[in-house]
């Protein structure tokens, strides 16, 4: 997505000091699959008429929601940012001796029309199946963990109301208001290959079934997930060929019960085996430290579990190429030389 530069623009590439923001873009333009991106959006994008403005074009206006997803900014805050910062201009493509930035109103009905086409969703398995392509989906072994995303719990609003698709949990002696992110992680790489959204007061493990991609020879969870292979659902599962009926269950076993065994060999083996589980089910912390320390999604931004979960699926899908970046980009270095 190139165009001619103006003079501010010559002069603020200039510059020798490279920032972190630029870098990272700089990173994301070449491993973003914007033709695939693309491709998915046009069948449904508005096509360009003789009457009114003609639509902004489709590229533009993903570079600016992958912008929003990586910083956090509300569609107001995009705007500012855009109008603010030169780097995000020239990654969007945009030149305000030239035009205009697009307002945070043509990125709401940008945003809408990926939600009610379900294209992130389709985005989150493109970028699946890129990676699929370079070598870095391996199929052996599924993490799987949730993550609380907490959401406004205040009634001072329009409805007086509390969202009603979102409910409280208790987790150890705290009590949280929101949605749960179930993922299903690959065990090798970390990447995110499966994401089911729930409020937040449902239980983790009724929810397994639907985080594994039926290939896998091994789980691994944590002691949230006990007796998961006992579950109704996890049997049907594996009955219609959507959980292999071999699979190995790999489920921590409760501290508590741990404690409670008389000291000796037995016990230090436990602790052993129990800390090689733990060394594998951390990578699938990775994805969600990407999510709420990097992306800054820590609460929910929209009203219902439907417009969360489309979000968490670009999200989670810009999350694979941050977590895959140093491995793509040396192969993408590798394939130019």
């Amino acid at each position: 997505m190139k165009q001619q530069l103006s003079f501010a623009s010559s002069e603020y590439g200039l510059k020798k000091r490279v920032t972190r923001r630029e870098k990272f873009l700089g990173e994301m333009e070449r491993l973003v699959p914007w033709s695939r991106w693309v491709a998915l959006i046009e069948p449904v994008y508005p096509k360009s008429g003789r009457v009114g403005r003609p639509p902004i074009g489709i590229e533009r206006m993903l570079r600016m929601y992958c912008v929003q997803q990586w910083f956090g900014l509300s569609d107001e805050g995009v705007e500012d940012a855009l109008y603010d910062s030169q780097a995000l201009r020239r990654f969007v493509g945009i030149d305000l001796s030239r035009e205009s930035a697009p307002d945070a109103t043509t990125l709401v009905k940008f945003r809408r029309l990926l939600e009610d086409n379900k294209l992130t969703a389709a985005m989150f398995e493109e970028v699946k199946a890129l990676l699929s392509e370079k070598g870095l989906h391996m199929r052996e072994g599924t993490m799987v963990d949730a993550t609380i995303i907490a959401a406004p719990p205040s009634t001072k609003n329009k409805d007086k109301a509390r969202d009603a698709e979102m409910h409280q949990t208790k987790k150890g002696n705290q009590w949280y208001f929101g949605m749960k992110a179930h993922i299903g992680a690959d065990a090798e790489s970390g990447l995110v290959h499966s994401l089911h959204v729930t409020s937040a007061n449902e239980s983790d493990v009724a929810h397994t079934h639907k985080l594994q991609h039926g290939q896998e020879s091994q789980a691994h969870l944590d002691a949230g997930y006990t007796g998961v292979q006992k579950r109704d659902e996890v049997i049907e599962a594996q009955a219609q060929g959507r959980i292999a009926k071999d699979i190995a269950w790999n489920v921590a076993t409760r501290r508590s019960k741990i404690k409670a065994m008389p000291e000796g060999d037995l016990k230090e083996l436990v602790i052993a085996t129990e800390r090689a589980k733990a060394q594998i089910r951390a990578f699938v912390e990775h994805p969600f430290h990407v999510l709420k320390n990097l992306f800054h999604h820590k609460k929910a931004r929209y009203k219902g579990l439907a417009k969360n979960e489309a979000q968490l699926y670009s999200l989670f899908g810009l999350v694979n190429l941050v977590i895959a970046r140093s491995k793509l980009l040396a192969l993408d270095t590798r394939g130019a030389s």
